[in-house]
């Protein structure tokens, strides 16, 4: 079934904030950069744990309608990845369905991509889905997949080219952040109104060999961002996850 929040009912570890004067109005909103708002399965979460950020303020309204206003420089890392996250704790041979989709409103300038950021229990394996990115889907451009391969202009080298997956055509990088094994699917063209079956992305992965019949500890989906300088509103006008 979709899950579909209604207005939060707690606040784990949060300031409640005043939202800028140009972001959304919202039922909740906090500064703290670790504040997080729970609702049943879901946790909304602002999560700035990058080096040398700005102010970022996450408003909700619920699990399907929330983002953030962030200010961050123009500097190198990643700062902060607001996200809306699921558990989930089954074996990917167990799982039935596991799809989800989205509507986004981005800015058009900065650093950052929208992304699923899934998870197995033991945080060996973590797959980036980037659906909406300011980087290129070859690997080169301000904001890079990671890899184990990089050409001589210090682009990221696909291992798997424009293939079909999922209801999306993807460019695929194998690497590493030195911690655990990282797939980055990369989606050809980028979208804000989209939809990715995330169970056919996992068999693809156990059909090549990298991925085991590992149990899937959780999923998120949210705004990975880098720079955003001046502020920048980033935004989830919708959400749905199907998953049993």
């Amino acid at each position: 079934m979709k899950f579909t929040a209604a207005v939060g009912h707690f606040v784990t570890g949060a300031v409640v904030a005043t939202l800028p004067s140009f972001a959304f109005a919202a039922t909740w909103s906090t500064t703290d950069a670790w504040g997080s708002w729970t609702d049943g399965n879901a946790i909304v979460a602002n999560q700035i744990w990058g080096s040398g950020p700005g102010p970022q303020t996450l408003w909700v309204n619920s699990a399907t309608n929330w983002g953030v206003w962030a200010d961050h420089p123009n500097t190198g890392g990643v700062k902060s990845y607001p996200n809306v996250l699921y558990k989930f704790g089954k074996n990917i041979s167990a799982i039935n369905t596991f799809q989800s989709g989205f509507n986004l409103s981005m800015p058009g300038d900065g650093v950052w991509e929208a992304a699923y950021d899934i998870w197995d229990d033991n945080k060996s394996n973590e797959i980036m889905i980037w659906m909406d990115s300011t980087g290129n889907s070859d690997g080169s451009g301000n904001n890079k997949p990671i890899s184990y391969n990089w050409n001589q202009s210090g682009n990221a080298i696909p291992t798997d080219w424009n293939v079909y997956i999922g209801w999306n055509n993807w460019n695929v990088f194998r690497g590493s952040n030195g911690s655990n094994n990282v797939y980055s699917f990369v989606r050809t063209s980028n979208t804000t109104n989209g939809a990715v079956d995330i169970k056919e992305i996992l068999n693809w992965l156990r059909n090549k060999g990298w991925l085991g019949d590992v149990k899937i500890g959780d999923c998120s989906f949210g705004f990975e961002i880098t720079s955003s300088s001046g502020g920048r509103n980033f935004v989830t006008n919708s959400y749905w996850i199907n998953k049993n």
